[in-house]
């Protein structure tokens, strides 16, 4: 991974503020932190078509009211989209599915609760920017740019029985400031993310961004094995794998511009193995 390539992929008019991004069947379903929409994007076609994911959907939704959908997943027919849980109607899980094109809503407020007691996490610290549904356990990425800079991983298995585990994960610094996870993606056996520095210490505030990175992550031991910095100005929010071949990985990425302008450069980022 010592070697990479960034480049435009496609600019999509219609949305805005994008933070997470999955591709399926030659479509990218994206989100957007201040929408209510679930995004579908068919790349042959180059048509856009909104899903709305709440009756009475919005875009730019004001800060204090949004959702705040920041990471998606897929496990089988269906996608998993989740508000961050750094406030109170930032709680919502939407299952949307594939076959049926039907949108199911989720309260999660007595799982966040939780999340914050096994983290030991103030209540507004909770910040969850990734997800991974692997079988029956769900990863969830805690965004640690909050006061107490607790970045790190939960682990829920659906199966009650089982303790919900946090593993605090310790990222590189970019200009001083410690990077924090944004998004993940299983691929194979590895799990690769994108961690982004932002001169803040809230899950509420925006900063000033001083970059962002890609990394490799065991899967079994949570061990940080690769980060390479691949951009000094960008937030990259979202990422999606495209294409694989024996020497390289082409994954898409999404970016979030923090502006009311609908309009979202999708990035290639190549790595090779």
């Amino acid at each position: 991974m010592e070697k990479f390539q960034l480049q435009i992929f496609l600019n999509i008019i219609g949305i805005g503020s994008a933070s997470g991004i999955l591709f399926h069947n030659n479509s990218l379903f994206i989100i957007s932190d201040n929408s209510s929409y679930l995004y579908e994007y068919t790349i042959d076609s180059e048509e856009l078509h909104k899903i709305a994911l709440v009756e009475n959907p919005k875009e730019n939704i004001a800060k204090k009211e949004k959702y705040d959908f920041e990471s998606i997943t897929k496990n089988g027919n269906k996608l998993y989209i989740f508000g961050s849980g750094s406030t109170n109607n930032r709680n919502q899980m939407m299952t949307f599915y594939l076959e049926t094109q039907k949108t199911k809503n989720r309260d999660l407020s007595e799982l966040y609760v939780q999340l914050r007691t096994v983290a030991d996490l103030k209540e507004d610290e909770l910040n969850i920017e990734g997800s991974i549904s692997i079988e029956k356990t769900m990863y969830l990425f805690q965004r640690g740019n909050g006061s107490q800079s607790k970045n790190g991983i939960f682990v829920v298995e659906n199966d009650k029985t089982q303790p919900i585990k946090f593993h605090p994960i310790s990222l590189p610094k970019i200009e001083n400031v410690e990077t924090t996870f944004t998004d993940a993606i299983k691929v194979q056996d590895k799990i690769y993310f994108l961690a982004s520095a932002e001169d803040t210490n809230s899950t509420y505030l925006d900063g000033e961004v001083l970059g962002s990175l890609v990394g490799v992550l065991n899967l079994e031991t949570f061990e940080v094995e690769k980060t390479i910095i691949i951009s000094d100005k960008h937030k990259f929010e979202g990422i999606t794998l495209y294409k694989e071949s024996e020497t390289e990985l082409n994954f898409l990425l999404c970016e979030d511009n923090d502006t009311e302008v609908l309009e979202a450069t999708i990035y290639k980022l190549t790595l090779t193995k």
